[in-house]
């Protein structure tokens, strides 16, 4: 006998996890290696664009990088600053630290029809796959990109004017002049 149950509880959702998690590693050579390796474990990534003078949030992006992937989960310019090229620099970043620092080969993202299938496709990415009606009268649009090339930014230029500093936290931030 059983009983369903439909209330949030974050013990069993840890322990399904992992019992899913055990599943895919006995199922899957692939998986087996990728929970002995470096790459299994997901690792956040996010970078921020913040005004010089207030530090105030100007845009960002949230990712994360697992197994040679980086996935992006949000990609926000600030209305006031967009169409001076901030978001493609945001995503430019994200990729050069995916790529040079975490060894990633490729990008995924998700995107709603209204939001900026026509961004992703400029800077490279494919729509591999679509969801319509999610939520109703809209599409998710699915798509990838190969990380490939060292030291360009996403339209294969190389980058001027950017440079390095550390930020005094123990990370990187790169200043792009206008």
């Amino acid at each position: 006998m059983f009983r369903i149950e439909t209330e949030v509880d974050k013990e069993r959702r840890t322990e399904l996890g992992e019992r899913l998690r055990e599943t895919n590693v006995e199922r899957s050579p692939v998986m087996r290696t990728l929970r002995d390796s470096p790459l299994g474990r997901e690792e956040p990534l996010q970078v921020w664009l913040l005004e010089e003078a207030t530090g105030a949030l100007a845009g960002g992006l949230v990712g994360r990088t697992w197994a040679r992937w980086l996935h992006v989960d949000l990609l926000w310019v600030d209305p006031g600053h967009r169409g001076a090229a901030l978001g493609s620099r945001l995503l430019g970043e994200a990729e050069r630290v995916a790529r040079e620092e975490r060894d990633c080969a490729r990008a995924r993202l998700e995107t709603w029809d209204f939001q900026a299938p026509g961004f992703y496709r400029k800077q490279g990415y494919e729509v591999v796959g679509e969801v319509t009606d999610y939520p109703p009268g809209v599409t998710e649009y699915i798509l990838v990109k190969s990380l490939s090339g060292k030291g360009t930014s996403q339209d294969g230029r190389e980058e001027r004017g950017a440079r390095e500093e550390q930020d005094g936290r123990g990370g990187l931030r790169r200043r792009f002049g206008r």
